[in-house]
C-alpha cells in the first residue's frame, strides 16, 4: 500500500537549487551517455566528498523515481492473509493534527502510474557470492570504526552551511551521555528510551539505532534567560504529556523553587518527580501557546542508524560506525485547523494525479510543508559520511509526511517509555513487549500475528524459525517466555554477520536510491509491478485499527484472542 502523495501547494515555489554551490558538477565523459541519476551514482563510486556532486537543472526533474516517497515495503504482496501497512495507513484519531485517513491503503494499492512499477531495485538482487567473500573479521573490524567523529570538522573545511553534527563522542552511543540522557558534552542534546517501530527498525532486520530531541533555547531557560536544567527537565516532560495527550506525567527530579512555579499542585515548591500542571511550559517558553500532540517550534530530532555491533559476548549493541545520521527541526508551528486544510488540499493534489514535489533548502535539506526541514548524512562508498543526495533526501518524506499513523510527522518520541523513565540511552534490555493503545496482547507479538512473518516482506528465516510453529502460526507460549524485547527481536551472532555484509555491498555500489534494505537473496513477497485495478484487495477482517502510542502501564496479555 502507498502512502499518500505531500503537499504540492508549494511547489510553484520550487526553485531550481543544486545541493551546494561549491559541490563538484558532472562532466566526466565516461559516464556523460548515463541518464543522470545513474551518471551521478558513477561519480559517487569515485568519491567521499562531504559534499556529494550535484547535477545541473531542477533537482526533481533528475530523479530516478518521482514517487521515491513510496517506501520498499508499499510493494509486499499480501496474499489477502497478511497486513504490514496498518502500522502506517490508519484513520485518524480525535484531537490530533494527523488527519491523513489513510487506513484505506490497508486494503488496496492504490499507486500513481509512475509508481505502479517497483523502482526500488535493490530488492531483486542476489548479494550472496559477494557477502561470502566478506570476512567475518573484515566486517566486523568495517562497522568498529570510527566514522562520526571527522564528520563536523570536514563539514566546516567545506563551508557547509546547513546544520552540522557536533554532539561530542556519540559515536560511542550510551557513553556519550549521563544517566538520564543528557549529552555530557553540553550539547543539551537527550537520549530517550523508545520501542522500534515495526518492523524495518527491529535490529533483526538489519540496524540499530538511537534518536534524541532538543528543545529550542526558551525551554531550556528561566525566566531571566539564563540556562536552567530543572526548566529543561520540566518542560521536557510537558512536552512528551502533550504529544501523548496525558494528564499528568513523572519527571526527572524538578526543583520548583528554581523553576518558581508549583507544577504538581501540591501548593508548596518543593523538589518533585511528577508534573500535573501541564498546561503551560516554564521558563522563557511560558509564554508559548500549547496544542495536545504537536511539539514547540524549534524542536529538534537527531537519529542516527547503524550497523548491527556484536560484542565479546555475542550481544547485539549500536556499532560505532554510522550508516546514516538523520536531521529534524520543526522551523514552524501550525495550529491544527491548519494541518487539516493542508491534508484536504493534498487530497485534492493526488486525485488530481500530481507527482511529489518538495521545497529544496539545499543544504538544509527538504521542507516536507508540514513545518519541519529534513536532511541527513550517508556513508560513501569508502565508508565516509557525506551529505545526502537530493534523491536520497527525498524517500524521507514517505515516512515524515505521507502516512497516516504518525504524531506530528514523527516516530520514535510517541513510542518513548512514558515519563522519567523513559529518559537515557536506548537499551532494548529490560523493556517489555507491552501493547499499543487499545490492543491487549504485546504490540510485537500481533504484529507477528498479523504479518506472518518478522518483516514486512516475510523474508526473515530466523525470526520464522524462533517465534513461529511449523504449521506457520505464531507461538504464543514461546513469545511469553522471553525475557524483553531484545530477545524477541534481535538477531543472532551470525544474522548480524551477514546483514552486515549485505549492507556494505549497497554502500560500495553507492546506489541507495534504488533501496537500503540488506537482503542477502531477494524476497519473494515483493511486486515488481502491481495494477491498481486487478490486484487483490485485503479483506475486512484483516485490517486493523492500530494507535502508535503505546499502553505502557499495561503488561501483555498472553490470550490469543
Amino acid at each position: 500500500m502507498t502512502p499518500r502523495k505531500p503537499l504540492f501547494f508549494l511547489s510553484s515555489l520550487l526553485v531550481a537549487y543544486s545541493l551546494a554551490n561549491n559541490s563538484p558538477k558532472h562532466s566526466s565523459d565516461k559516464t556523460a551517455s548515463l541518464p543522470v541519476h545513474e551518471e551521478l551514482i558513477a561519480q559517487l563510486r569515485e568519491t567521499d566528498a562531504v559534499i556529494p556532486p550535484a547535477p545541473e537543472g531542477l533537482p526533481r526533474g533528475n530523479m530516478s523515481n518521482r514517487e521515491a516517497v513510496i517506501p520498499p515495503q508499499c510493494y509486499t504482496r499480501h496474499d489477502q492473509t497478511y497486513n504490514a501497512c496498518y502500522v502506517c495507513h490508519q484513520a485518524a484519531i480525535p484531537g490530533r493534527e494527523n488527519v491523513m485517513n489513510d487506513d484505506d491503503l490497508q486494503a488496496d494499492y492504490s499507486f500513481s502510474d509512475v509508481g505502479l512499477a517497483n523502482h526500488w531495485k535493490n530488492l531483486f538482487e542476489d548479494r550472496s557470492s559477494r557477502v561470502e567473500k566478506i570476512t567475518d573479521e573484515e566486517i566486523t573490524n568495517y562497522v568498529n570504526e570510527d566514522n562520526y567523529s571527522e564528520l563536523a570538522g570536514r563539514l566546516k573545511e567545506a563551508e557547509f552551511k546547513g546544520w552540522i553534527p557536533e554532539l561530542a563522542n556519540l559515536q560511542l552511543g550510551a557513553e556519550a551521555f549521563d544517566e538520564q540522557g543528557f549529552a555530557k558534552d553540553g550539547s543539551q542534546w537527550v537520549a530517550f528510551q523508545y520501542k522500534p517501530f515495526p518492523s524495518t527498525f527491529w535490529p533483526t532486520n538489519g540496524a540499530t539505532d538511537d534518536v534524541m530531541i532538543r528543545l529550542a533555547e526558551p525551554f531550556r531557560s528561566n525566566l531571566e534567560g539564563s540556562p536552567c536544567a530543572d526548566t529543561y527537565r520540566a518542560n521536557l516532560a510537558i512536552v512528551e504529556a502533550n504529544l501523548k495527550g496525558l494528564s499528568e506525567i513523572t519527571c526527572l527530579p524538578v526543583d520548583e523553587k528554581a523553576v518558581g512555579e508549583d507544577l504538581n499542585g501540591d501548593g508548596e515548591l518543593t523538589t518533585i518527580h511528577k508534573v500535573t500542571r501541564i498546561n503551560q511550559y516554564v521558563g522563557s517558553a511560558s509564554k508559548d501557546r500549547i496544542e495536545t500532540h504537536l511539539y514547540p517550534a524549534g524542536t529538534e530530532f537527531l537519529h542516527t542508524v547503524r550497523y548491527l555491533g556484536i560484542d565479546d559476548e555475542g550481544q547485539i549493541q549500536p556499532s560505532t560506525r554510522m550508516k546514516e545520521v538523520r536531521y529534524m527541526k520543526k522551523w514552524r508551528a501550525y495550529s491544527k485547523p491548519v494541518y487539516g486544510r493542508q491534508y484536504e488540499l493534498e487530497g485534492f493534489e493526488k486525485e488530481a494525479g500530481n507527482l511529489p514535489a518538495y521545497m529544496n533548502l539545499r543544504e538544509h535539506g527538504l521542507d516536507n510543508g508540514n513545518g519541519w526541514s529534513i536532511s541527513g548524512f550517508i556513508e560513501s562508498y569508502n565508508g565516509r559520511l557525506r551529505a545526502l543526495t537530493h534523491e536520497e533526501n527525498f524517500s524521507c518524506m514517505g515516512c515524515h509526511n505521507s502516512i497516516g499513523s504518525t504524531i506530528d510527522k514523527t516516530f520514535s518520541f510517541p513510542r518513548k517509555v512514558d515519563g522519567a523513565a523513559g529518559w537515557g540511552y536506548l537499551d532494548l534490555k529490560g523493556m517489555p513487549d507491552v501493547p499499543t493503545q487499545g490492543e491487549q496482547k504485546g504490540e510485537i507479538a500481533t504484529y507477528l500475528e498479523r504479518v506472518g512473518g518478522g518483516s514486512e516482506f516475510r523474508h526473515n528465516p530466523e525470526m520464522l524459525e524462533r517465534w513461529f510453529k511449523p504449521d506457520g502460526s505464531v507461538d504464543h507460549e514461546k513469545i511469553a517466555q522471553a525475557k524483553d524485547v531484545y530477545e524477541l527481536i534481535t538477531p543472532s551472532r551470525e544474522r548480524a554477520l551477514m546483514l552486515n555484509k549485505a549492507y556494505k555491498c549497497i554502500v560500495e555500489d553507492q546506489d541507495y536510491i534504488y533501496g537500503k534494505d540488506a537482503t542477502v537473496v531477494p524476497p519473494k513477497n515483493v511486486f515488481q509491478q502491481v495494477d491498481n485495478e486487478t490486484t487483490e484487495s485485503l479483506p475486512a477482517d484483516k485490517q486493523y485499527r492500530w494507535n502508535i502510542l503505546l499502553d505502557w502501564n499495561r503488561p501483555p496479555s498472553l490470550s490469543r484472542k
